[in-house]
């Protein structure tokens, strides 16, 4: 028997808008209805946003009372039915991430499965349920047998796909990444890489004024997979010819590519005007000054922003020393900079997760709940290709959700149907 779920009481935020005193529910792995409680007086919700699936019928009214169907005697629960009360808090969609390394003390470069699904339990244990495992800057080889592995966790289900940071970056702006392994992106070595993915490479982060960038961003955009502009030192007009060969994310907008001024505006004013261009923000409190991810919002917009964590291993972890492919990093108060070498104190990815991420977003940076659950879940979702199974909360896609409470603080996390974290045992 497929168990039947009625999440209820809680704000629910769809594609559309905010229902009060929403409902969700699930059968199996799958989103059955969303919108108003059946017993939601009318004004708390807009009839528009009630969806629900045929195939399974109207949810039922009683919200885990007896089924008349059934008889008085038979409880909901014995026939399969579940309700679950949250009021106060807030349904959102599970969060996608398009670029973190690692976390809970393991790195996805480390090359294993153990380490990599340790990694993935733990940003799903801070709601985000879809994600792409991102590599360091690396020898080549290493490199093809580290997406050999990963790429079996993709055929899994378990990762979105992978994102290949480095080595085709800039030496000027190579951050956390090794100077003496960054080469410049030959086509050759760019189609080693995406070969290696055996079909799960999604995105690849290069510098575009690199020779051979230009032909490897084509070759990229012909193969399927997103070429990201980031670790630059590109002009403004260099970062137009990227762009225009089939550019299409600004990887973490800002960070490790020249500033933006009133003369040379660089690769941040190209990357913000073009429409076809998704940038990638950290927000962390570390990385970016909140008037610059305001402004980032206000000339791209929700539709364009993808929030991410760029996490390394110490993510969910306490302060200390961690690897970050072959750098060592040093956390301390939660900001993690390379401990030594020629790029010693530069900062080295975030230990941020994409929870701590909304709640900043929508506490702090007075982003509104809509916007920030675009940013956080439906914009990286269609970037990536599969917003028709994940991103937002529709009748028929998969049952990844996350439960904050009205401080927006996580309460419970769904992934696929099976709770990760349940809000009742938090």
């Amino acid at each position: 028997m497929v168990q039947r779920t009625h999440l209820t009481g809680a704000r629910v935020v769809l594609p559309e808008g905010v229902v009060d005193h929403g409902r969700v529910t699930v059968e199996g792995t799958r989103i059955t209805a969303v919108g108003p409680a059946p017993d939601a007086t009318p004004g708390q919700a807009d009839p528009a946003h009630s969806q629900a699936d045929p195939a399974h019928g109207q949810a039922d009214p009683a919200h885990g009372q007896a089924d008349p169907a059934h008889g008085q005697a038979d409880s909901a629960a014995a026939h399969g039915e579940r309700a679950l009360d949250l009021p106060g808090g807030w349904i959102v969609p599970g969060f996608v991430d398009l670029h973190v390394h690692g976390g809970g003390g393991a790195s996805f470069s480390a090359g294993t499965p153990e380490e990599s699904m340790t990694a993935i339990r733990t940003h799903r244990a801070h709601g985000t349920t879809s994600m792409l495992a991102s590599t360091v800057t690396g020898d080549l080889d290493d490199l093809a047998r580290q997406a050999a592995t990963l790429s079996e966790l993709v055929e899994q289900g378990e990762l979105a796909g992978i994102h290949f940071e480095g080595p085709f970056i800039s030496p000027h702006r190579c951050g956390a990444h090794q100077p003496s392994l960054l080469r410049a992106p030959d086509p050759a070595d760019v189609r080693k890489l995406v070969d290696a993915a055996r079909g799960t490479a999604r995105m690849m982060t290069l510098a575009p004024e690199l020779p051979g960038g230009l032909e490897s961003v084509r070759l990229l955009a012909d193969s399927g997979v997103l070429a990201a502009v980031g670790h630059t030192d590109s002009t403004y007009e260099a970062t137009i010819e990227a762009v225009r060969a089939g550019a299409t994310v600004a990887t973490h907008l800002f960070n490790a590519m020249p500033s933006l001024l009133h003369r040379t505006p660089g690769p941040v004013a190209a990357l913000l005007e073009d429409e076809r261009v998704t940038v990638e923000l950290i927000n962390d409190g570390t990385h970016l000054h909140p008037a610059m991810l305001e402004l980032a919002f206000h000339r791209a917009g929700a539709d364009r922003v993808a929030f991410i964590t760029d996490a390394m291993g110490a993510a969910g972890m306490s302060d200390g020393r961690y690897p970050l492919g072959p750098m060592e990093v040093e956390v301390k108060e939660g900001v993690a900079r390379i401990s030594g070498g020629p790029t010693a104190g530069s900062i080295a990815g975030s230990t941020l997760t994409l929870d701590r991420a909304f709640r900043r977003a929508v506490t702090i940076d007075g982003l509104g709940v809509v916007e920030t659950v675009r940013a956080m879940s439906a914009t990286p979702a269609r970037l990536l290709g599969i917003a028709d199974r994940v991103g937002s909360l529709e009748v028929g896609k998969d049952a990844d959700l996350v439960v904050l409470d009205d401080d927006f603080r996580l309460r419970g996390v769904m992934r696929r149907g099976a709770w990760v974290v349940h809000p009742e045992l938090d």
